[in-house]
């Protein structure tokens, strides 16, 4: 095939065939993804819509364009196939793409990409380019009407690549769930308190990469600390917990604080009996001089020496 055609002393080049040897001796239910005979650095793929979301049983075809300092460098790509998450011929805007060469590590592969874009699909878009954010009856339509034909997308060598690619996802991808009414009408209550709570938890997650921690929302910590303390612990068992402790002693009654004052009450009484005491003592023993003094210095006790 490319092996006649290509350098094979080429990195690109002998990078781009190991990982089509790759993808060929360990195939995935998942995706599937092959290089044009004419340019290996251009790829076709399909993905498999994921399990548990509005996705579930779509097929999603798109194009992976390598650049030339490939694996150094991030490729590009795009969906062909409709699906309300990314717009179509359109470069998605993902941290493992040339969008965000800075993210990039060549140690990825184009397995590594496609799993990460399927991971992607069922995010929330927050404004990102090239993204869509369709309802979940919109997306199950539209994931529906994707298994019925490949999309039509430049010469005949290329459609022939997405013809093939299409038939074998059809044997892989299970047809999308059927979902009643009843169910459609419950998920939206959750769908607003996840993009919700996706605002609040998460900076930009398609232009910075998912899987990176969210940065907590502020506002939300100062409601749940006039929340109930056990509501509060709940809610955010460490930051929180750790603050609440810290502020009921405060508030409580507690026995062993109150220990203390007694004991060192008790101490500073019998501290003051003490020197009471001692000070008695001394004024008597002051006393006692002063008498003795007093009686040798007006005779009396010649008088009573002489007497004894």
């Amino acid at each position: 095939m490319a092996e006649d055609k290509y350098n094979l002393k080429n990195p690109a080049v002998k990078r781009i065939l190991q990982e089509v040897k790759e993808l060929q001796s360990n195939p995935s239910d998942d995706f599937m993804s092959l290089p044009l005979e004419e340019n290996i650095f251009e790829w076709q793929f399909a993905i498999r819509g994921p399990r548990d979301s509005e996705f579930e049983g779509g097929i999603y075809h798109g194009r992976i364009q390598l650049p030339a300092e490939y694996p150094f460098k991030p490729p590009s790509f795009m969906l062909l196939t409709p699906n309300g998450r990314f717009e179509t011929q359109t470069k998605i805007c993902l941290s493992i793409s040339n969008h965000h060469p800075e993210h990039w590590q060549p140690s990825w592969s184009v397995r590594t990409a496609l799993v990460a874009l399927i991971a992607f699909m069922p995010t929330s878009p927050n404004g990102a380019l090239g993204s869509l954010d369709y309802t979940k009856e919109e997306r199950r339509t539209l994931a529906v009407k994707s298994r019925e034909s490949p999309p039509k997308y430049g010469n005949p060598e290329r459609q022939k690549l997405i013809d093939e690619i299409h038939e074998y996802m059809l044997s892989k991808t299970p047809s999308v769930p059927q979902h009643s009414p009843s169910q459609s009408s419950e998920e939206h209550p959750t769908e607003t308190k996840t993009e919700a709570e996706a605002e609040a938890n998460q900076q930009d997650s398609v232009t910075v990469g998912a899987g990176y921690p969210g940065i907590p929302n502020p506002t939300l910590n100062e409601r749940v600390v006039e929340e109930p303390p056990v509501a509060a612990a709940k809610a955010y068992p460490y930051p929180v917990a750790t603050r609440l402790v810290r502020e009921i002693p405060g508030e409580g009654p507690s026995n062993q604080p109150l220990r203390r004052p007694e004991m060192r009450v008790q101490r500073s009484v019998v501290d003051d009996r003490l020197f009471t005491w001692a000070a008695v003592g001394l004024t008597i023993a002051i006393l006692v001089l002063l008498f003795k003094k007093f009686i040798k210095s007006s005779g009396h006790g010649a008088v009573f020496m002489d007497g004894s």
